[in-house]
């Protein structure tokens, strides 16, 4: 399928560049800094795995069937859709001979940075044909015993509210910026409006609307400061959750094993014992 839209800049691209790390010590990642509606997310992997084995994570990223997002152009487009991957130290990304078989979108996987192979990340990618993604992990030959590790997962849909550099987006509600009602609303051939606002003291204030943006508001209406003078064209938002991973090692499973199946006969044999010793005793009278 051919890809023509071009995303705008995003995660991870732009969290690549800010961030060292993208989990802040507060346990936030930090695409809700631009990202600022709250969606879920699901995360799914195994519960324990043996040292030196690969393991697939699977991420869903849920939002309406046939959205579209407002672009930077002000047109709509298909929504993109991104995530994050923070493993354990010593955990990376499988490499290709060692990828599972489930984790059909292991090429576009990549690591968050030379210093950070144990994160890994995607996206911006389609989201339409990618609301699952599978993360391609290989865990550490070393033999932890029943270590157990968290993995943190964050992933967004849509475009962010707040830029890196703090300015906002198009993708954002248009505000009154006062009490006053609304003398005119000016359409431009490019697209934008302009709405004129005369406050209670007479003078006139100016709004624009970026193009794209659907209006809530129209000519001769009274309005408060902060009112929403558009619908929210923003249908994305970001979520984050985490899964527990135990890393085995053989020799302890089999002696779990042996032990459980110890536990299990010398029940047997006790409960034969006491038949026998009731046996014994109805003989005995």
């Amino acid at each position: 399928m051919t890809m023509s839209v071009n995303f705008d800049l995003s995660f991870p691209i732009y969290a690549q560049q800010a961030y060292a790390n993208p989990r802040e010590a507060n346990g936030r990642i930090v695409c809700a800094n631009c990202h600022l509606a709250a969606k879920p997310v699901e995360v799914e992997t195994v519960q324990a795995v043996f040292p030196d084995s690969s393991f697939a994570v699977k991420v869903t990223v849920p939002y309406p069937q046939n959205a579209e997002q407002l672009l930077g152009d002000g047109s709509k487009g298909p929504v993109g859709v991104g995530a994050v991957v923070i493993l354990p130290e010593g955990f990376k990304l499988a490499p290709a001979d060692r990828t599972p078989k489930d984790a059909r979108f292991s090429n576009s996987v990549i690591p968050y940075g030379p210093e950070a192979d144990n994160i890994l990340v995607v996206g911006p990618v389609y989201g339409e044909a990618n609301r699952e993604l599978y993360f391609p992990v290989v865990s550490p030959s070393d033999d932890a015993l029943g270590q157990k590790y968290t993995i943190y997962v964050g992933a967004n849909r849509g475009r962010g509210q707040v830029n890196p550099n703090g300015d906002k987006t198009n993708n954002n509600l248009v505000t009154a910026p006062a009490n006053g009602e609304i003398t005119d609303v000016q359409r431009k051939p490019n697209g934008e409006c302009v709405i004129s606002l005369k406050t209670g003291s007479g003078d006139t204030l100016t709004q624009k609307v970026p193009r794209g943006i659907d209006l809530a508001v129209s000519k001769g209406q009274l309005v408060k400061v902060d009112q929403p003078l558009t619908l929210d064209p923003n249908i994305g938002g970001f979520g984050q959750s985490e899964a527990g991973i135990v890393l085995q090692k053989k020799n302890r499973l089999v002696g779990l094993f042996i032990f459980c199946v110890g536990i299990t006969l010398a029940q047997i044999f006790l409960v034969l014992k006491k038949k026998q010793y009731e046996r014994v005793q109805l003989w005995s009278m």
